[in-house]
């Protein structure tokens, strides 16, 4: 497929930010437990901000409503807990179905919760309410799509890991090799055909005596049109991952994002970053706040607020809910 675009500013990002990290003296600071002042600081940060940067990980979108086990993992998934014994959405994931009638079963659910039903909360809504009148770019290993579905700017917007929202195929070369397919459709009539219904607002609805079936119907299992091979989502699970143009205008327009904001006073606003991925957003958010002396470098996350020492003069780290800080923010 031919690279329409020149700058690769996911890899760039990654390449600086991991030899940034290398010359860090290894020691870190975390946030106090008293929050109150770090708020107080990070209000006037984004004030005073000329550009701000958000990195917005899994946490976000936990806060936002996006529980994958307990009572919401049990509404839909009630049938596959009883089968195979699973708890929580992701081990069912990954679980190796013996039929992709089961596969997509479980999937089309899965999928559809999270990226076509309503979102559960006004979070995302209330985040952009702080930056819509600042320069601001995001960048995402979430892959539910709320940013966009919560009226943030396209073209502002980096989904790094993919989108529940697409599909691609299993093994995609020749003409397939990066390239994606919406799904909204298909995964429509998959959860249909179990025997779920679908509200006005995409609110999908058990029927009241739990009968649906765990497996769509065979003719539903999809296909992709270009190479003949079975579709598979386009989440970054393996070197299979498609990075189809749109991902590319993404990872050019974020570069070109961060070439032209290495000075001046920019927020790099990390967001629910946990350590499974650091290499993406949290580690390149260290290097440029660490290069740019009038940048500030702010997280927040329960319990994993922290950054290297090199930082301290610089950071403001908040262990907190981020949805009471982004209400607190607005008080």
């Amino acid at each position: 497929m031919k690279r329409y675009f020149y700058k690769d500013g996911y890899r760039q990002s990654i390449h600086d930010g991991l030899k940034a990290v290398r010359g860090f003296s290894g020691s870190a600071v975390r946030a106090e437990d008293d929050s109150r002042e770090a708020v107080l600081q990070l209000k006037d940060a984004m004030q005073n901000a000329d550009a701000v940067v958000i990195g917005a990980g899994a946490g976000l979108s936990t806060a936002a409503g996006y529980i994958y086990t307990g009572e919401r993992f049990e509404k839909y998934f009630f049938d596959f807990i009883a089968k195979y014994h699973f708890t929580d959405m992701y081990s069912g994931g990954f679980y190796p179905y013996s039929t992709m009638e089961e596969f997509w079963g479980f999937w089309s659910r899965y999928i559809w919760i999270n990226r076509y039903a309503p979102i559960p909360s006004g979070l995302y809504e209330r985040l952009l309410e702080l930056v819509k009148d600042k320069d601001y770019f995001v960048i995402t290993t979430n892959v539910d799509h709320c940013f966009q579905r919560s009226g943030f700017d396209k073209t502002r917007l980096f989904y790094t890991q993919g989108d529940y929202g697409l599909f691609q195929s299993s093994d995609p070369d020749g003409a397939s090799y990066g390239k994606t397919y919406d799904n909204e459709e298909i995964i429509r009539k998959m959860v249909l055909s179990q025997g779920f219904t679908i509200a006005e607002d995409n609110t999908l609805i058990v029927p009241e005596d739990r009968s649906v079936s765990m497996k769509v119907t065979s003719e539903l299992i999809p296909y992709c049109p270009d190479d003949g091979k079975p579709m598979t989502t386009n989440l970054r699970a393996d070197d299979n991952f498609a990075e189809d143009e749109g991902w590319q205008k993404a990872s050019h327009a974020y570069g070109q994002f961060l070439e032209n904001h290495t000075k001046g006073k920019v927020l790099y606003l990390e967001l629910g970053i946990g350590s499974n991925t650091p290499v993406i957003i949290k580690y390149p958010f260290w290097q440029m706040a660490d290069d740019n002396p009038d940048a500030v470098y702010a997280c927040i996350n329960y319990g994993e607020a922290f950054c290297p020492s090199e930082l301290k003069d610089k950071a403001i780290l908040i262990n907190g809910d981020i949805r009471e800080i982004i209400d607190l923010l607005h008080s």
